[in-house]
């Protein structure tokens, strides 16, 4: 039991700060960024709306699997451990990926 509360009181605040920062991108009115320091020009990006959109889109779908990883705690905690953790591996490569193909997407010619 005292694993399983550990577990909520660690993965509950990152998955809700990684489905908010798809929100926050989301309604963002200028571009949002992906790296740290890193900004992008308003007229980098044809439409910004979209744009930010589809950022928030990739972040809210990768706190969907820290929310799963998170409930599935609740019936089997090594399960839970195992799709953390690979959500997490894979989101190093996949991430940057996505957001360098969405800002290629939506990049003013």
């Amino acid at each position: 039991m005292g694993a399983l509360i550990i577990w909520l009181v660690v993965m509950i605040p990152v998955s809700a700060l990684l489905t908010g920062l798809g929100i926050f991108a989301w309604r963002r009115q200028k571009p949002m960024w992906f790296w740290s320091g890193q900004t992008v020009a308003e007229d980098e990006i044809a439409d910004i709306k979209a744009y930010n959109r589809a950022n928030g889109i990739m972040w809210i779908v990768f706190s969907l699997f820290m929310w799963i990883s998170t409930f599935m705690a609740f019936s089997n905690m090594k399960l839970a451990g195992m799709v953390m953790l690979i959500t997490c591996i894979l989101c190093v490569p996949v991430l940057p990926f996505a957001y360098w193909r969405i800002y290629k997407r939506y990049k003013r010619e």
